[in-house]
């Protein structure tokens, strides 16, 4: 069923409307809140909402529980594909938990805070930027790794990165919702700007991997993958030196060895590799760039480094 979380009237004559899909049975056990579309351009949680809404009309007879999907938090963002707010031109993920005697945005965000309040365990689905792909994984503050931990285990990612301390900063809602007592993980995917069906069908069989475990739901799951978790190695980033061009040498959630080969940098006016960057330990590549042009500066890859016996 859907229901309006928040609407108001804009002054350039559009609304800004944020809606749910509640899909519940009768006498529900517990309640679930998938969230997504905090950021305009991270579209790979609109899969992901889709598809939950899809698996849950085609079995209801599965579901106990209630399950509450917000697709979109920014629909005006994800309308023109912007990550902030179009004219107000501010983060949504910087203003929770928001305030009702707030801006129009500080006031949405306190009703959206408000309709999550009460549910067991809340996901909060985000995507990378167009520049850098992400494998699937959930970012868990150390503040509240133990509460976490169990619910983030179960969620079919190839990873768990304790510390994102850039996606679990205090004004996020994943952030707020904790304090509240929810309990709330980031999961972050694929690509700015794209959809990447495989690993959100990942993330899906994850969620409701993670439903059967509360009793929501009774219906057939998969298996989940066991993630590699942070805590076990450091993470490493790899920045570009030089601008140019990005010429990797690895695939995306690679296991490298130590001292492999990256990838190079090269000048396309002299025809030259500028860098050539080298792994200094073995370790798994979460993060690879994908956009090609780079700047001095630019993220290339982050790896969680392991001792690896090659």
């Amino acid at each position: 069923m859907l229901e309006k979380v928040y609407s108001a009237q804009l002054p350039v004559g559009e609304d800004l409307v944020i809606y749910k899909n509640r899909i519940a049975c009768e006498n529900p056990v517990g309640r679930i809140a998938i969230v997504s579309g905090i950021h305009g351009d991270e579209l790979e949680g609109q899969y992901v909402c889709y598809e939950m809404v899809r698996r849950l009309e085609e079995h209801p007879e599965y579901l106990k529980g209630t399950v509450d999907i917000y697709p979109q938090l920014n629909p005006l963002g994800i309308d023109m594909a912007r990550r902030n707010v179009p004219k107000m031109e501010m983060d949504m993920n910087r203003i929770f938990p928001g305030s009702m005697d707030g801006t129009v945005m500080e006031r949405a965000a306190a009703a959206v805070v408000a309709d999550i309040t009460g549910a067991d365990v809340c996901i909060d689905v985000h995507a990378s930027d167009m520049y850098v792909r992400e494998i699937p994984q959930i970012r868990v503050s150390a503040e509240f790794a133990q509460k976490l931990l169990p619910f983030a285990k179960l969620l079919n990612a190839d990873m768990i990165w304790l510390n994102a301390t850039a996606t679990v900063h205090e004004s996020t809602l994943a952030h707020s919702m904790n304090m509240l007592g929810v309990p709330t993980l980031v999961m972050e995917m694929g690509l700015g700007l794209r959809i990447t069906r495989i690993y959100g069908d990942q993330m899906v069989d994850g969620i409701f991997h993670l439903m059967g475990e509360m009793g929501l739901w009774t219906g057939p799951v998969s298996p989940v993958r066991n993630p590699v978790i942070s805590s076990d190695g450091e993470v490493e980033f790899i920045r570009a030196e030089h601008a140019g061009i990005f010429l990797p040498s690895i695939a995306h959630r690679h296991y490298m060895h130590k001292e492999e080969k990256i990838g190079e940098i090269v000048d396309i006016l002299t025809g030259k590799v500028v860098q050539e960057m080298i792994s200094r330990k073995g370790g798994m590549v979460f993060t690879l760039r994908e956009y090609p042009f780079v700047y001095k500066g630019s993220l290339i890859a982050r790896i969680l480094e392991q001792d690896m016996d090659w």
